[in-house]
């Protein structure tokens, strides 16, 4: 079994078009969150998202490009190219016969399907672009990275709801720690802040008008966000022996499955989750000093993650930090946990905890030290990142320090 580390990570969101800028808001405990602007948003109930506004895809991609690309792969894109960059790594000849790509995505080119149920369905015309449905295709995000930097072993596109980036990671995790592959690219996008991806959540009534304030007791719902965060996962012998930066060791994954109801979660599978990802990576939990939590705001995630929490560590959970960055990031459904995975670099790597922020409340059921509001200095060794999925899926990735 090989060592698995991370030596290049990039993402776009609402709070930067970088990782630096990201860090950066984490660091301030800045909100991204900010009134929708798109297409028919006076239509909507929710009117605030995470939105990354003037996007302007020109900047990066050339016109053709752009016929090919939604949103949520040129969100990839970017992600994945500030990623390589750090890493310094070069995929011509051998390696990229040994390199793959593992993203996760919940909804794909949502935005190309709006558009184009428009053009049908209330403009009446009966062609759409040839284009469309490469450009919509789940996986086409992990193609387009694949086909960018000649990556020619394992490809292809998780999609897992909300921990659709979580079990893309872990699977990343297990190619390289088995030896099938030397190098994988992993994580997640999601593009889903236009009217029709906002008018279907707002049917579930889970999303709140104003603010995410996970585990706060005045929460009142979830807010979605946009955007991409992509990570190198490399064998450690090889980063040590062309001399990368190491920025982490991913140390361990579990997955399970609640098998009880597809939107309400359960505290068992989370937890068996929990404790699967810490006896993988051999950790007690003793040793985990942070966990990015799933935390979305909603009173069913909130109450049911910190249960699980409780019970998965015992008495440790009382020396625990967990926060919550979709308060500030928003939801990003399946990209949302790579995005979560940079403030677990950032921990270990800088010793900096990022909040929770717009915690206002306690409340006695989630009496755990979610970090509320401000950033915290404190050296921690190794973490966790939570991600459970409406279907009761579920996906923890542990982390340590190099």
């Amino acid at each position: 079994m090989r060592r698995v580390v991370i030596t290049g990570m990039g993402t776009v969101n609402a709070l930067g078009l970088d990782v630096p800028k990201t860090l950066e808001a984490f660091r301030e405990g800045r909100s991204g969150i900010s009134q929708l602007n798109f297409r028919d948003v006076d239509r909507l109930t929710i009117q605030i998202g995470a939105q990354i506004h003037d996007w302007q895809p020109e900047t990066w991609f050339n016109r053709q490009q752009i016929l090919l690309y939604d949103k949520f792969t040129q969100f990839t894109l970017l992600a994945a190219k500030e990623a390589v960059e750090q890493s310094g790594l070069d995929f011509q000849g051998e390696l990229g016969l040994s390199a793959g790509v593992v993203l996760g995505t919940a909804g794909g080119g949502l935005n190309t399907w709006d558009e184009n149920y428009r053009v049908v369905y209330e403009e009446g015309k009966n062609r759409v672009h040839p284009f469309v449905v490469p450009k919509l295709m789940n996986n086409a995000a992990a193609s387009h990275v694949s086909m960018e930097y000649g990556l020619r072993g394992p490809s292809f596109t998780v999609a897992t709801a909300c921990a659709s980036s979580n079990h893309a990671m872990g699977l990343a995790f297990q190619m390289v720690r088995s030896g099938a592959a030397k190098v994988m690219l992993s994580g997640g996008s999601e593009a889903m802040l236009c009217f029709g991806g906002v008018k279907a959540w707002e049917g579930l009534r889970v999303m709140s008008r104003d603010a995410c304030r996970p585990f706060s007791a005045n929460r009142n719902g979830m807010v979605q966000g946009e955007g991409a965060g992509v990570f190198v996962f490399e064998d450690y012998e090889h980063a040590r022996a062309r001399g990368a930066e190491i920025l982490a060791e991913v140390v361990g994954f579990a997955m399970s499955s609640d098998a009880q109801d597809i939107v309400m979660p359960s505290a068992q599978g989370a937890e068996r989750a929990i404790t699967g990802a810490m006896r993988d990576a051999a950790l007690n939990p003793e040793d985990i000093g942070y966990i990015n939590a799933h935390g979305t705001g909603t009173a069913a995630n909130d109450k049911t993650e910190c249960a699980a929490v409780a019970h998965a560590f015992g008495h440790h959970a009382d020396q625990l930090m967990m926060s919550s960055t979709k308060s500030m990031h928003g939801h990003v459904i399946g990209g949302t946990g790579a995005i979560e995975l940079l403030a677990c670099v950032m921990a270990l790597r800088d010793g900096i905890i990022a909040p929770t922020i717009g915690y206002e409340e306690p409340d006695p059921e989630c009496a755990l030290d979610v970090v509320p509001n401000t950033a915290r200095e404190a050296k921690v060794t190794a973490v966790l990142s939570n991600a459970f999925a409406f279907g009761g899926l579920n996906a923890v990735i542990a982390l340590r320090k190099v």
